[in-house]
């Protein structure tokens, strides 16, 4: 409200637990355009723009990823909350994961995310910012025998990074969002690859739009194929992601862009 009342032409929101507060403020104020991170309306106001991330295509190549790097044959990711834009991630890198077995007559297993059931491990209290509590449910995916680990909490996501430190190379660590390798330069040496989404190109396209008078509720999605989610550069960990695995993301890269190899979301 304090954003309308200083005329600004485009508010920009972020977060799945803003959705509700974003089309209510969208709804009295009709002049204003709308965009917000991280959530999409079935019948959105005509003002209203969801900027959304298909990450579980990406997720699907990280969980490829650390099934072909696990030691232990046991992978495992956690989440912030029981929210849809947390579990898209959990839920590709699981289906990596089967796809991997798949390919290779393996067995390597995930602990953190059942798909069947929908459940997996969340901290308590949907708390994002619980860092120590994002620690405990990496030592607990440990005590499973997880190797590689997918944390899924903002910036509780460090505590499986912390983990992965202090395991003396035992113990590896996935990041989402951004490149951890640019972003948690701290924790680089413990980081394979990272699950991006380029939130900064979704709300540059949408404050464009609103500027040029072009503004449309027709949601924004980022893919592989445009650009809008990825796969990190493996940085530091590029010797030890074998010739093949490499070339095998790659291709399926290329099929999921194609429509060929199907990942749900």
């Amino acid at each position: 409200q304090k954003m309308v009342e200083r005329k600004c032409n485009i508010i920009v929101t972020v977060g799945f637990a803003l959705g509700d507060a974003t089309a209510a403020s969208a709804k009295a104020n009709p002049d204003v355009d709308y965009a917000i991170v991280d959530y999409s309306y079935k019948e959105p106001e005509k003002n209203v723009k969801g900027l959304t991330f298909n990450t579980a295509e990406p997720s699907f190549l990280a969980g490829y990823l650390a099934a072909s790097l696990s030691k232990t044959g046991v992978v495992g990711t956690y989440g912030g909350a029981n929210y849809p834009t947390v579990t898209i991630f959990m839920d590709g890198y699981a289906q990596g994961v089967a796809h991997y077995n798949k390919q290779k007559g393996a067995s390597v297993k995930v602990v953190g995310w059942d798909r069947a059931s929908k459940t997996g491990s969340f901290i308590p209290g949907n708390q994002f910012s619980d860092v120590a509590g994002g620690k405990q449910l990496a030592t607990n995916l440990v005590a499973q025998g997880a190797d590689v680990i997918l944390p899924v909490a903002g910036p509780a996501s460090e505590g499986g990074l912390q983990v992965a430190a202090e395991s003396q190379g035992k113990v590896s660590s996935l990041w989402v969002d951004s490149d951890g390798f640019l972003s948690m330069p701290k924790y680089a040496a413990v980081i394979p690859s990272s699950v991006g989404k380029r939130m900064d190109a979704a709300v540059l396209e949408a404050i464009k739009e609103s500027k040029e008078k072009t503004f449309t509720n027709k949601a924004y999605v980022g893919t592989l194929a445009n650009g809008g989610a990825y796969l990190a550069p493996f940085h530091d960990w590029d010797s030890k992601v074998s010739a093949e695995t490499k070339s095998e993301i790659e291709q399926m890269k290329k099929d999921i862009e194609a429509g060929t190899l199907k990942v749900e979301a």
